[in-house]
């Protein structure tokens, strides 16, 4: 099948929310090919600890390349323990400049509790405003969503799960399966 008869994959709302000292990400289960759900249970969050500081990243796009992302953020991670903004930015140069990397097609939200980035593959690493972000199918959807609760007393997980499930219902990607992680800020050594 040619490339542009090919219907592509979609699916993943993933969303970070920053609130009451943690940062939670969330992420859904669904993964689609057209029109047809592949998999409802896949998992797009992972908790990563290399040097010891834990991380939590969120991926949306194809699997194989956000894991090739991930083991590349971990490897910057190691080389500069603690220090999430640069390893970030270190990945970003590389995936911006690197012929490989260029030809990978996900983003990711990570979090080591304190900071909260989005990095894309145009060498963007992005601190969301409003302490939310959110990529993805229905990610539009989701961030909108827990933007109107971020002055409510909801807890980050709750806005998290509550943002997932508004978005679950309107994008037809995305689905009421969550996988969340909360992390909280860490001391470094």
């Amino acid at each position: 099948m040619a490339d542009d008869q090919f219907p592509g994959w979609h699916g993943t709302t993933i969303i970070g929310v920053k609130k009451g000292g943690e940062v939670v990400i969330a992420g859904d289960g669904q993964v689609s090919l057209g029109q047809t759900v592949i998999k409802g249970t896949a998992r797009k969050v992972r908790r990563l600890s290399p040097g010891g500081y834990h991380v939590v990243a969120g991926f949306a796009g194809s699997t194989a390349d956000a894991f090739t992302l991930l083991e590349r953020l971990e490897a910057k991670l190691e080389a500069t323990p603690g220090q999430l903004a640069r390893a970030s930015v270190e990945l970003a140069k590389d995936w911006r400049t690197d012929k490989y990397l260029q030809k990978l097609e996900a983003m990711l939200i990570v979090s080591d509790g304190q900071d909260m980035f989005v990095i894309t593959g145009a060498g963007d690493v992005l601190e969301p405003e409003h302490d939310v972000a959110a990529i993805g199918s229905g990610g539009n959807f989701a961030l909108a969503a827990a933007r109107a609760m971020m002055d409510s007393d909801k807890s980050a997980e709750q806005v998290a799960r509550a943002a997932m499930a508004i978005a679950a219902d309107i994008c037809v990607y995305t689905n009421g399966n969550l996988t969340v992680e909360r992390i909280t800020k860490q001391t470094l050594g």
